[in-house]
């Protein structure tokens, strides 16, 4: 059996899911690990408590494990199950991710997963399947209603600006400084040299810093899903025609929940400083993804 550890915001719940699809597609008996939502001292260190969001959309089903499923894998808690496994390593049955990808997972019979799982080649040949699946539960927000028809009558373009948390020290040397001014002003020359009458939907957790640095016909400033709501925004972008990212799992799946067969979707080169910018290998692993850098460059 698989099992997969579920935690953190609604990207990496979404990667932690589709990782969870593609096992299933190979086969193997796979289950979803959800006890990080269910016992508040696993997030005593995180900045927002999170929920689990994977259950607010309406055709998204899984299997979660029991606490035997786990034990079985993991064995139980205590000092003399941690020494065993440092003891005897082919008894540990914890995967730990440490690199951007590991094709060799796929590969186990009997395992536990824990990261984030990020890359798109995990499960770029199911997307389909994925978009499918993903669905968005109807909302009565006449403002979304609304904008979603909208959207798709012209050439829409999402830009999605991460700053919030990002801002705060414990995150911005790990993510600050990537998704810079250059890198922006660059995705959007991109657009407008390939895209006729481009118009941006800009989404953010901070919609004054929008209107104060982007102003004119061609912006539209998204500013009214919070709180319990604010997946709704994932679903605008995901209806636009193409798609900047931020170094956000957020945005990374609004891009991939977009259906558009020709669409343009940019990312920035990195997720975060302890990266190193490796412009082949991102080519390699974002298959059809643009890439530019916190300078402005494609690479």
């Amino acid at each position: 059996m698989i099992i997969i550890r579920v935690m953190g915001g609604l990207g990496n719940q979404m990667q932690q899911y589709a990782l969870y699809e593609k096992f299933k597609a190979l086969g193997k008996e796979t289950r979803l690990d959800t006890s990080w939502f269910d016992n508040a001292s696993m997030q005593e260190k995180v900045l927002a408590r999170r929920n689990l969001e994977l259950r607010l959309f309406d055709n998204l089903t899984f299997e979660a494990c029991t606490p035997q499923e786990r034990e079985a894998l993991l064995g139980k808690e205590g000092f003399f199950n941690k020494l065993e496994r440092k003891l005897f390593p082919s008894k540990n049955k914890h995967f730990y991710e440490s690199e951007m990808f590991h094709p060799e997972i796929f590969k186990l019979d009997n395992a536990y997963l824990e990261g984030h799982w990020a890359c798109e080649k995990y499960y770029h040949d199911i997307m389909p399947l994925l978009q499918s699946k993903i669905i968005f539960p109807r909302t009565d927000n006449i403002q979304n209603n609304k904008l979603k028809n909208k959207i798709k009558s012209e050439n829409s373009v999402s830009i999605h600006i991460r700053r919030g948390d990002y801002l705060d020290p414990e995150n911005a040397a790990m993510f600050g400084g990537i998704c810079t001014d250059s890198y922006y002003k660059s995705a959007e020359e991109y657009i407008r040299d390939r895209v006729t009458n481009p118009h941006f939907y800009l989404f953010s957790d901070d919609p004054a810093y929008l209107r104060e640095h982007y102003k004119g016909e061609e912006y539209t400033v998204v500013d009214w899903n919070h709180g319990a709501d604010s997946f709704y925004d994932m679903e605008l972008m995901s209806c636009c025609r193409h798609n900047i990212c931020a170094n956000s799992t957020f945005s990374f799946w609004g891009a991939r929940l977009n259906r558009t067969e020709e669409k343009i979707v940019i990312r920035p080169a990195k997720h975060k400083n302890s990266q190193q910018a490796e412009p082949e290998r991102m080519h390699e692993l974002w298959e059809n993804w643009v890439i530019i850098d916190e300078e402005g460059r494609i690479v």
